[in-house]
């Protein structure tokens, strides 16, 4: 079972959007943005959309 996420619904600061700019420009994958940011995958997912941002596929 997953464990729950404590930032839950919190806002992105404008820290947090430089660094998912940074990541997903250095090709990282969604799960390891998700680790370094402490966001749930599905966050970074929704919030790279709204960015218009490419997150790499896993290989």
């Amino acid at each position: 079972m997953a464990k729950p996420f404590e930032r839950h619904r919190q806002a992105w600061t404008p820290a947090e959007t430089e660094k998912l700019r940074f990541m997903t420009g250095k090709g990282m994958s969604l799960k390891m943005i998700a680790k370094g940011l402490t966001r749930s995958e599905e966050s970074v997912k929704k919030q790279a959309k709204l960015l218009k941002l490419k997150i790499a596929k896993a290989r």
